[in-house]
Order: structure tokens, then sequence, then C-alpha cells
């Protein structure tokens, strides 16, 4: 199918549901940037399909990448912040190509931050860390298979702490090291802490000139290779000027230290905003199937702070004195995949004909959902039902999805029930999104987190409504008739400032569907693809 071109593949996705792969079509990065390879919907994945890949690994927001080697298999997860259901699995075999498998977590316990995804004596373990009212804390679920059923979350009491990360000793000992430099101990079964925090760590300091956030140790990963412990940090804070986040490295003979900082620290640092990935930082290590070392972590695409934090990949190189390097650069050019493994499909479609159950978590997530909020949807011949919720998105809890490219369009039929309002929306959080909504009578324009405008609503309680994202520029459609005919919303937008430096909270701006006011909405034939 190489041959297909992109409209032809958004029609073939139409017609089956939005499951057609697309594969060797090229998704552009832009006028003056390198060209990926077009999966799904021409979504853009790493795998160039010549023995070469470019990152990202994974596009849209995937920050703070958990990653476990399991045999053959691997997994990561990231973190989820407010969506639900939250902490999404994904699996490969040759850690290019990546499929999601299922959502560990689904009760809302607070924000979601940087996890720990383990496995010890044939379990498997998360090690939570999450923003709540009235307090912060870290929880720990686990499972005896990676797809469930997971834990209900068991709170450790850490409220003072985030980036856990599990580790074992050379003597059998668990423990959790922490933001700034701590750790506690757990218990055997890794349910608990024993004692009380310790502090083992000061993490080397960049000079005072550097442009950064702040100092900021968190995200620790404690890996043993070759008769050492490592311990890899970020610091720099997290998102701010694009030189601030950056990795540093220090080791030790025991899991109980002392720890000497890399004489080459930071080992991963943005320079320049000139360079391609910002913001580089929260590594971990991983080897792959042929024995070779690699890195993964977490950067901001120069230019899109709106898509959030994506997953990259770096080629690792021992020295001889026994550090490590990542020898990628600044990752903007192909690099050689790693050798072994098994390729499959990369991603997922994100159109939905809304004829089988929701993909709850493996794809569609709730913002900021109460406790009850999935008893809101339901699945009815081609539709999706979804019970109003709110006034306006701003306390609907929108149903969203994420979505990793540059420009992209969707739409979708949706209609209202009397007294509801509905529509299609890009959504950063509660506070800060844009779209189009409708009632009976009038259209509801939002625009920077507010109610811009209500013009006439000529369509009554149905419509086809499209948005479009080309590079921050949004263009709205309206179609009374299916699709067949278009008619322009007079308002565009454009929203390069919809990021973390704008408005904080270390999110993306997603696509979403909203239903307030009274009744249930119907959505039916949700359609997405990415444009060149």
């Amino acid at each position: 199918m190489t041959d297909l071109n992109r409209r032809d593949a958004f029609a073939l996705a139409a017609l089956t549901g939005g499951a057609a792969l697309v594969s060797g079509t090229p998704a552009a990065a832009g006028p003056a940037g390198p060209t990926w390879r077009g999966g799904y919907e021409g979504q853009r994945i790493a795998d160039l399909g010549d023995g070469r890949f470019l990152n990202p690994l994974i596009g849209g927001d995937r920050p703070d990448p958990a990653i476990l080697k399991d045999g053959a298999d691997y997994y990561m997860t990231f973190s989820s912040f407010d969506s639900y259901p939250g902490l999404t699995i994904w699996h490969s075999r040759d850690l290019v190509n990546w499929r999601p498998r299922t959502a560990a977590l689904t009760r809302n316990i607070g924000s979601v931050w940087a996890v720990s995804l383990e496995k010890h004596d044939g379990r498997y373990f998360l090690y939570i860390p999450v923003k709540a009212s009235p307090r912060n804390d870290v929880f720990v679920i686990h499972a005896d298979h990676i797809d469930g059923p997971w834990s209900d979350p068991v709170s450790l009491g850490l409220h003072s702490h985030i980036d856990p990360c599990h580790a074992v000793g050379e003597d059998g000992s668990r423990w959790l090291f922490l933001s700034g430099g701590d750790r506690i101990r757990l218990s055997a079964d890794g349910l608990s802490t024993v004692g009380k925090v310790e502090h083992v760590y000061d993490p080397w300091r960049y000079p005072d000139d550097w442009d950064v956030e702040g100092f900021s140790p968190e995200g620790p990963k404690i890996h043993r290779h070759g008769g050492w412990f490592y311990m890899i940090t970020a610091v720099g804070g997290t998102a701010g000027p694009p030189t601030g986040h950056m990795v540093i490295v220090a080791r030790a003979r025991s899991i109980h230290g002392p720890w000497s900082n890399d004489p080459g620290n930071p080992i991963v640092r943005t320079v320049s905003m000139d360079e391609k990935w910002w913001s580089r930082g929260h590594a971990s290590l991983v080897e792959a199937p042929d024995g070779s070392w690699w890195s993964v972590y977490h950067g901001y695409e120069n230019g899109f702070w709106t898509l959030g934090r994506q997953v990259l990949l770096d080629p690792v190189r021992w020295t001889a004195d026994g550090w490590f390097r990542m020898t990628g650069g600044d990752l903007s050019k192909p690099l050689p995949k790693p050798k072994g493994g098994q390729a499959g499909p990369h991603g997922q479609p994100l159109s939905d004909d809304f004829t089988a159950p929701l993909k709850l978590g493996e794809k569609w997530n709730f913002f900021r959902p109460g406790p009850a909020e999935a008893d809101r949807i339901r699945i009815d011949q081609g539709a999706l039902v979804l019970k109003a919720s709110g006034t306006a998105p701003v306390d609907s809890s929108p149903l969203m999805l994420i979505a990793g490219d540059q420009s992209y369009e969707f739409q979708c039929d949706v209609e209202i029930a009397p007294g509801g309002t509905a529509g299609l929306v890009l959504f950063y959080d509660d506070k800060l999104y844009c779209g189009l909504g409708f009632d009976e009578r009038r259209f509801v324009t939002h625009q920077y987190g507010i109610e811009r405008g209500r013009p006439p609503n000529p369509y009554g309680r149905r419509m086809t409504i499209r948005i479009a994202n080309k590079r921050h520029i949004v263009a709205i459609h309206t179609s009374g008739d299916g699709g067949r005919t278009w008619r322009r919303f007079d308002r565009g937008m454009e929203v390069s400032g919809y990021h973390h430096n704008v408005r904080g909270g270390f999110l993306m701006l997603r696509p979403g569907l909203y239903s307030a006011g009274a009744g249930e909405a119907r959505f039916r034939d949700f359609r997405f693809r990415a444009l060149g």
C-alpha cells in the first residue's frame, strides 16, 4: 500500500472504521524539517522502514518514560496526570515500534506524575506519585500479568517527594529512590515502607550562568551494570528555558553508596534554541535485543510545546572507565535501529466508528473524572452516547485522545438532546481550550478557555464539525449534510501558546469531545487524519 496517497488513505480509513494501516506514506515535519514515515491515518511513526528510525519514538505527550525489559518484551508507560483511565502500558519487541495495551490505573487518585514500572519475583509493580488534595502521596499497585488486573492503589504515606524509583540492592533489599537525592526502604513484598526517608546523594550542579528553570533534582533511575549501580537524575527543571532540563549520572559499588558524580556531567542537555529537541531529560537505560544499550527520555519538539514532552530514543556507548555516553547527538537526524526483535505495527488508529466497546485508557481518556464518569458513556447503534455533565468544557470532563502530529484534522457527527450542548475541542486543561459547540439555537465559540461568541446555529440539533490544527493555525468547518458540503466557521485561531510555559500543568493540547447541559449527546463517525 506504499503508493496510496493520503486522501485515499483517509477514505479507506473511513470505510473501514479507521482501521486501515498505511505504511511507507511520508508525513512531513514541516517545510525545513525531516520526513517521517506515515502509519495509521498518516500519523508519523519513527521506523523509516530502511533499518533507521527518526525521533520521536512515540509522538505526542509521553512524559517521564518508565521502561521495563521483560525477556523478549518491552513495556513502557508515562505520566498521565489528570487523564483517566491512566498509566497506559505500551508494548514493543524491537524498541522502535510500540502498541498500547491497557491502562493500569482506573480510579482517580490525583494528578499522576513520574512512575516506576518494575518486575520483581514474577510480579509487576507500579509506584505512582500523585499531586492531590488534601496532600500529595505515593501509591503502589501490582499485578501478576502486565495486562492486569491491577490491584487497588495502596498509599505509602510519602507526602513530600515525587518520582519514585524501585531498586534492589546487592543484598536483596528493596528501596524507593526519590526526588532530591533521598530514598526509603521497602518491605519484602514492596507494598509498604520501612523506617524513615534518608538523604543519600547530593546531585551534581550546573554552572550558575546556564539558563535553567531551577535545580529540581528529580526522576532518579537506578540501573545495575558491570559491577556498578548507576543513578541517573534529571536537574534544571522540566520546562521553562529549552536549555534547562538535563541528564546527570552518579555511580556506586553498593546500593548504599557512596555515590560519585560522572566527571562528564551533564551527559544530555539542549545547548541551543536551534536544536530539534528542547528540555531533554528524565532518562532511563535499556538493553536492546542485540545486546546494545539505549536510553529513553523525553523532550519538547522545537516550536511545539503544545505537543507536550515526547519520548525519545538515544543510543548509548559504554566507556573504558565504566561510564556511558549518549551518541545520538541532538536527535534531529535518522539513526540506525537496534537490531533483533520483532517489528510490528506502531500506534493505533484514532478514528472511531463507535461500533465496538470504547477503548477507554488505551485510546480515549476523561479529563479529571469523577468516580462514576465511565457511567456517562455507552455505545448504541454506531454512536457514542455521552451523558451531559456541567455547563461547558471547563466542568464537563471532556473525552480526549492524544494526537502526536504537528498538523492534523478531526471531525465528528454530533447530535444533542433538547437542552444539551456538545461539540469538539482542542483541550489543554479546564482553563485553556478552544473549539466549537452548539445548542439548539446557537453555536458556542470556545477560545482561550472562555466563551467568545454565540452566533446563530442554522442546523438545529445535529451537525458535523471538523477542526483542523495546521501547525497551530486552527480552522473550523461545519456541515448539515453529513460532510458532503462544508461551511467555514467565522473564527480562526492560533494556539501556539496553549502549553505549559503559559498555563503550567505539564500537559498537551488534545482533541476531544464534550457533552454539557441536559440529556445526552450522540457522537457518530469520529474521523482523524494527520496532515503533511
